[in-house]
């Protein structure tokens, strides 16, 4: 990069001498375009629970969804993500509970697409992990997750979301060659025009505890999901990663974690031009509610990182704070 000029004859902070001057030359911006606002769901009726380690952050009874809902299309949010805590009784080695049409989440996308048609997008996680009683995203035999016999499953409960009415299918197993399966069984059974959102670059990550908490698999979690899930000091297999699950038929693709992931999502950025999603998790979500909170940082920091995705390269953001963010952004 070439700069000419130099001072006094050139002077950057002129550019930023005003609030208006400032707007003019802004690179990057943010919008309620570019959230996704995640849902917990719990069983029953009228219930709004607590996340301890969450703090602001709720489940809510399939009745109660609308409240969320409504003021997520207020702020013009266009999507929400849907995740079931799911009662522990119903857990098992195959996680079948994600196969029942009648399970928290396939309620869940029933009663928003009776209620609202289009009016706002649904996506649902396919992975096993809420649903298994080792909190494991696949089929775990002799501590061995076992890929190809856990993708006949994940392709069951794609279809069945998809049936149900769900808007994006969202692999976030980390399985091997689940994405093409996924898409050709879709294509099958006319389900051609749901879209997938491949969590395609998922990091073995330690920020992910509050989530597990959320979902109710922290607890029965055995061992680690480092056989599946990506090793933090790669960058140049999540090109690999990306790449795959392109070609397979991946619409978008997902880079989980967000903030400690930022040259990821760069890196996918610029070497596909491909919709590259960010996930800014439940660890950061609370490290950032809880300074903000004890008045550590102030809350113009949540914006500060939401910008620092867009700056790198996301198209859109999954983050805990969007319907705050989208208020204010009005």
């Amino acid at each position: 990069m070439i700069i000419t000029g130099k001072y006094p004859n050139l002077r950057l902070r002129r550019n930023r001498k005003t609030d208006w001057s400032r707007r003019l030359v802004q690179e990057s911006n943010l919008s309620a375009n570019d959230l996704i606002l995640p849902i917990f769901i719990v069983d029953g009726k009228n219930k709004k629970e607590s996340i301890k380690s969450m703090p602001g952050i709720f489940r809510y009874s399939v009745d109660k969804i609308p409240v969320i809902i409504d003021t997520a299309i207020k702020h013009k949010i266009p999507m929400v993500a849907l995740f079931p805590y799911t009662n522990s009784k119903l857990k098992n080695n195959l996680g079948q509970e994600s196969l029942n049409e009648n399970n928290l989440v396939c309620k869940a996308i029933r009663s928003i697409k009776k209620k609202y048609k289009n009016k706002i997008g649904i996506m649902c996680d396919v992975a096993l992990d809420p649903y298994t009683s080792h909190g494991h995203d696949g089929i775990l035999n002799e501590g061995k997750i076992l890929n190809d016999e856990t993708i006949e499953i994940l392709i069951q409960q794609s279809l069945l979301q998809a049936e149900m009415g769900c808007d994006i299918i969202a692999p976030s197993d980390m399985m091997d060659g689940r994405v093409g399966k996924i898409r050709k069984a879709l294509d099958k059974n006319k389900f051609q025009d749901v879209q997938i959102l491949s969590y395609a670059a998922k990091y073995a990550s330690s920020f992910y505890g509050p989530f597990r908490d959320a979902v109710g698999s922290k607890k029965s979690l055995k061992g680690d999901k480092k056989t599946y899930q990506m090793d933090y000091n790669n960058s140049l297999e999540a090109l690999r990663e990306i790449s795959l699950d392109i070609k397979e038929g991946a619409d978008m693709v997902m880079v989980k974690p967000g903030m400690p992931y930022l040259d990821i999502i760069k890196l996918v950025k610029e070497n596909f031009k491909i919709p590259v999603f960010a996930y800014q998790v439940s660890g950061e979500y609370s490290l950032i509610k809880n300074a903000i909170d004890k008045k550590i940082i102030s809350e113009n920091s949540i914006l500060e990182t939401l910008v620092g995705f867009k700056r790198a390269g996301a198209s859109a953001i999954v983050t805990y704070f969007a319907d705050k963010i989208a208020k204010s952004l009005k």
